[in-house]
Protein backbone atom coordinates (compact mmCIF):
# COMPACT_ATOMS: atom_id res chain seq x y z
CA UNK A 1 0.00 0.00 0.00
CA UNK A 2 1.55 3.19 -1.24
CA UNK A 3 1.67 6.19 1.24
CA UNK A 4 -0.99 8.18 -0.22
CA UNK A 5 -3.75 5.15 0.01
CA UNK A 6 -2.51 4.70 3.68
CA UNK A 7 -3.72 8.45 4.59
CA UNK A 8 -6.72 8.13 3.19
CA UNK A 9 -7.44 4.91 5.14
CA UNK A 10 -6.12 6.01 8.29
CA UNK A 11 -8.97 6.51 10.33
CA UNK A 12 -7.26 9.42 12.19
CA UNK A 13 -6.22 11.04 9.15
CA UNK A 14 -9.61 11.01 7.54
CA UNK A 15 -11.02 12.39 10.55
CA UNK A 16 -8.71 15.56 10.07
CA UNK A 17 -8.88 15.91 6.18
CA UNK A 18 -10.90 18.51 6.12
CA UNK A 19 -8.64 20.80 8.03
CA UNK A 20 -5.53 20.30 5.72
CA UNK A 21 -6.78 21.97 2.25
CA UNK A 22 -7.55 25.31 3.51
CA UNK A 23 -4.53 24.98 5.37
CA UNK A 24 -2.21 23.42 3.25
CA UNK A 25 -3.05 24.81 0.07
CA UNK A 26 -2.70 28.50 -1.05
CA UNK A 27 -5.85 29.89 -1.59
CA UNK A 28 -7.75 27.35 -1.33
CA UNK A 29 -11.55 28.63 -0.13
CA UNK A 30 -11.16 31.30 -3.13
CA UNK A 31 -10.14 28.54 -5.51
CA UNK A 32 -13.15 26.51 -5.15
CA UNK A 33 -15.43 29.60 -5.09
CA UNK A 34 -13.71 30.70 -8.68
CA UNK A 35 -13.97 26.83 -9.37
CA UNK A 36 -17.72 27.24 -9.21
CA UNK A 37 -17.89 30.31 -10.84
CA UNK A 38 -15.93 28.86 -14.31
CA UNK A 39 -18.03 26.02 -13.61
CA UNK A 40 -21.50 28.06 -13.64
CA UNK A 41 -20.40 29.84 -17.19
CA UNK A 42 -22.00 26.76 -18.86
CA UNK A 43 -23.32 24.28 -16.52
CA UNK A 44 -27.29 25.24 -16.13
CA UNK A 45 -29.00 25.82 -13.35
CA UNK A 46 -30.39 22.39 -12.63
CA UNK A 47 -26.95 20.70 -14.64
CA UNK A 48 -25.20 17.55 -13.32
CA UNK A 49 -21.67 17.86 -12.08
CA UNK A 50 -18.90 14.97 -12.33
CA UNK A 51 -16.26 15.42 -9.06
CA UNK A 52 -13.57 13.26 -9.57
CA UNK A 53 -11.11 12.60 -6.11
CA UNK A 54 -14.64 13.82 -4.15
CA UNK A 55 -13.07 12.61 -0.86
CA UNK A 56 -13.62 14.66 2.02
CA UNK A 57 -16.59 16.08 0.44
CA UNK A 58 -14.89 20.23 0.47
CA UNK A 59 -15.86 20.98 -3.00
CA UNK A 60 -19.13 19.06 -3.02
CA UNK A 61 -20.50 21.31 -0.77
CA UNK A 62 -18.91 24.46 -1.96
CA UNK A 63 -20.63 23.69 -5.15
CA UNK A 64 -23.63 22.83 -3.78
CA UNK A 65 -23.96 25.52 -2.08
CA UNK A 66 -23.30 28.07 -4.53
CA UNK A 67 -25.68 26.72 -7.04
CA UNK A 68 -28.66 25.01 -5.25
CA UNK A 69 -29.96 23.28 -8.35
CA UNK A 70 -27.21 21.29 -9.53
CA UNK A 71 -26.91 17.36 -8.91
CA UNK A 72 -23.13 15.71 -8.50
CA UNK A 73 -21.42 12.50 -9.07
CA UNK A 74 -18.64 12.25 -6.93
CA UNK A 75 -16.02 9.09 -7.57
CA UNK A 76 -13.23 8.46 -4.79
CA UNK A 77 -11.07 5.16 -4.20
CA UNK A 78 -11.36 5.80 -0.59
CA UNK A 79 -14.66 4.56 1.16
CA UNK A 80 -13.58 6.59 4.13
CA UNK A 81 -13.22 9.57 2.80
CA UNK A 82 -16.44 9.00 0.71
CA UNK A 83 -18.12 8.83 3.90
CA UNK A 84 -16.50 11.84 5.20
CA UNK A 85 -17.78 13.68 2.04
CA UNK A 86 -21.45 12.45 3.09
CA UNK A 87 -20.73 13.96 6.27
CA UNK A 88 -19.17 16.72 5.32
CA UNK A 89 -22.23 17.47 2.87
CA UNK A 90 -24.94 17.25 5.59
CA UNK A 91 -28.32 18.11 4.37
CA UNK A 92 -27.17 18.40 1.12
CA UNK A 93 -26.02 14.98 0.33
CA UNK A 94 -28.97 13.62 -1.30
CA UNK A 95 -27.73 16.07 -4.06
CA UNK A 96 -24.56 14.10 -4.96
CA UNK A 97 -24.61 10.09 -5.90
CA UNK A 98 -21.01 8.67 -4.59
CA UNK A 99 -19.29 6.13 -6.38
CA UNK A 100 -15.65 4.47 -4.79
CA UNK A 101 -13.36 3.73 -7.39
CA UNK A 102 -11.54 5.66 -10.27
CA UNK A 103 -12.56 7.35 -13.39
CA UNK A 104 -13.86 3.65 -14.58
CA UNK A 105 -16.28 3.23 -12.09
CA UNK A 106 -17.51 7.26 -12.58
CA UNK A 107 -21.01 7.00 -14.69
CA UNK A 108 -20.67 7.32 -18.20
CA UNK A 109 -23.21 10.67 -18.32
CA UNK A 110 -22.91 13.01 -20.20
CA UNK A 111 -21.88 15.54 -17.36
CA UNK A 112 -22.36 19.30 -18.05
CA UNK A 113 -19.37 19.93 -16.29
CA UNK A 114 -16.75 18.11 -14.53
CA UNK A 115 -13.61 19.12 -11.39
CA UNK A 116 -10.29 17.06 -10.28
CA UNK A 117 -9.22 19.04 -8.13
CA UNK A 118 -5.91 18.06 -5.40
CA UNK A 119 -5.68 14.70 -7.33
CA UNK A 120 -3.62 14.31 -10.21
CA UNK A 121 -0.55 15.04 -8.62
CA UNK A 122 -1.25 11.58 -7.09
CA UNK A 123 -1.19 9.68 -10.34
CA UNK A 124 1.98 9.73 -13.09
CA UNK A 125 1.84 11.18 -16.42
CA UNK A 126 0.18 7.88 -18.29
CA UNK A 127 -2.55 7.86 -15.98
CA UNK A 128 -3.20 11.64 -16.15
CA UNK A 129 -3.50 11.55 -19.82
CA UNK A 130 -6.11 8.62 -19.58
CA UNK A 131 -8.19 9.84 -16.64
CA UNK A 132 -8.44 13.66 -18.57
CA UNK A 133 -9.32 11.02 -21.98
CA UNK A 134 -11.85 9.05 -20.04
CA UNK A 135 -13.35 12.68 -18.15
CA UNK A 136 -13.64 14.46 -21.64
CA UNK A 137 -15.45 11.28 -23.10
CA UNK A 138 -18.03 11.41 -20.14
CA UNK A 139 -18.88 15.42 -21.10
CA UNK A 140 -21.41 16.99 -23.04
CA UNK A 141 -19.72 18.82 -26.07
CA UNK A 142 -18.47 22.43 -24.87
CA UNK A 143 -18.65 21.06 -21.29
CA UNK A 144 -15.92 22.92 -18.90
CA UNK A 145 -13.45 20.88 -17.24
CA UNK A 146 -11.62 22.70 -14.25
CA UNK A 147 -8.38 20.93 -12.57
CA UNK A 148 -6.12 22.04 -9.99
CA UNK A 149 -3.17 20.68 -8.33
CA UNK A 150 0.59 21.20 -7.66
CA UNK A 151 2.48 22.30 -10.88
CA UNK A 152 5.58 24.10 -11.11
CA UNK A 153 8.55 24.98 -13.29
CA UNK A 154 10.65 22.08 -13.74
CA UNK A 155 14.26 23.79 -13.93
CA UNK A 156 17.33 23.25 -11.93
CA UNK A 157 16.44 26.49 -9.98
CA UNK A 158 12.81 27.25 -10.79
CA UNK A 159 11.30 24.35 -9.03
CA UNK A 160 12.89 24.51 -5.62
CA UNK A 161 12.30 27.89 -5.21
CA UNK A 162 8.30 27.71 -5.77
CA UNK A 163 9.17 24.47 -3.17
CA UNK A 164 10.64 26.75 -1.10
CA UNK A 165 8.43 29.29 -0.72
CA UNK A 166 5.43 27.11 -0.54
CA UNK A 167 7.26 25.63 2.54
CA UNK A 168 7.72 29.30 3.57
CA UNK A 169 4.05 29.79 3.12
CA UNK A 170 2.99 26.42 5.57
CA UNK A 171 5.33 28.52 8.08
CA UNK A 172 3.73 31.72 8.02
CA UNK A 173 0.62 30.12 8.40
CA UNK A 174 1.64 28.48 11.51
CA UNK A 175 2.45 25.10 10.38
CA UNK A 176 4.99 23.82 12.56
CA UNK A 177 8.71 23.77 10.58
CA UNK A 178 9.68 20.16 11.21
CA UNK A 179 6.26 20.10 9.78
CA UNK A 180 6.31 22.80 7.25
CA UNK A 181 9.49 20.56 6.23
CA UNK A 182 8.00 17.10 5.74
CA UNK A 183 5.12 18.52 3.52
CA UNK A 184 7.84 19.79 1.14
CA UNK A 185 9.51 16.85 1.20
CA UNK A 186 6.87 14.48 0.61
CA UNK A 187 5.81 16.70 -1.80
CA UNK A 188 9.13 16.26 -4.08
CA UNK A 189 9.52 12.67 -2.75
CA UNK A 190 6.32 11.12 -3.74
CA UNK A 191 4.24 13.22 -5.91
CA UNK A 192 3.95 13.45 -9.50
CA UNK A 193 5.17 17.32 -10.66
CA UNK A 194 4.67 18.65 -13.99
CA UNK A 195 5.43 21.69 -15.76
CA UNK A 196 2.31 24.00 -16.42
CA UNK A 197 2.97 23.29 -19.98
CA UNK A 198 2.70 19.65 -20.17
CA UNK A 199 -0.29 19.89 -17.89
CA UNK A 200 -1.64 22.20 -20.64
CA UNK A 201 -0.64 19.66 -23.46
CA UNK A 202 -1.97 16.84 -21.46
CA UNK A 203 -5.63 19.04 -21.50
CA UNK A 204 -5.19 19.40 -25.65
CA UNK A 205 -3.95 15.93 -26.24
CA UNK A 206 -7.52 14.85 -24.34
CA UNK A 207 -9.00 16.56 -26.66
CA UNK A 208 -9.53 19.36 -24.39
CA UNK A 209 -10.03 23.11 -26.05
CA UNK A 210 -8.81 26.76 -24.79
CA UNK A 211 -7.32 25.52 -21.16
CA UNK A 212 -7.28 28.33 -19.23
CA UNK A 213 -4.95 29.47 -16.22
CA UNK A 214 -7.48 30.82 -13.66
CA UNK A 215 -5.60 30.12 -10.02
CA UNK A 216 -1.98 30.33 -8.82
CA UNK A 217 -0.52 29.41 -5.32
CA UNK A 218 2.46 29.31 -5.42
CA UNK A 219 3.32 25.61 -6.14
CA UNK A 220 -0.56 24.63 -7.09
CA UNK A 221 -2.11 25.82 -10.34
CA UNK A 222 -5.64 25.29 -11.77
CA UNK A 223 -6.86 25.43 -15.17
CA UNK A 224 -10.31 24.98 -16.82
CA UNK A 225 -10.51 24.18 -20.72
CA UNK A 226 -13.95 22.80 -22.20
CA UNK A 227 -15.03 19.54 -24.03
Amino acid sequence: MTDVQTMFSDPQAVARYTEGPPRFVPGYNAMLSMAAILLGERVSNDGSVLVLGAGGGLELKAFAQAHPGWRFDGVDPSAAMLALAGQTMGSLAPRARLHQGYIDDAPEGPFDGATCLLTLHFVDVAERRRIASEVRRRLKPRAPFVVAHLSAPDGDEERPLWLSRYSAFLAAAGVEPEQAAAARNAVTNHLEILAPAQDEVILREAGFSDPTLFYTGFAFRGWVAYA
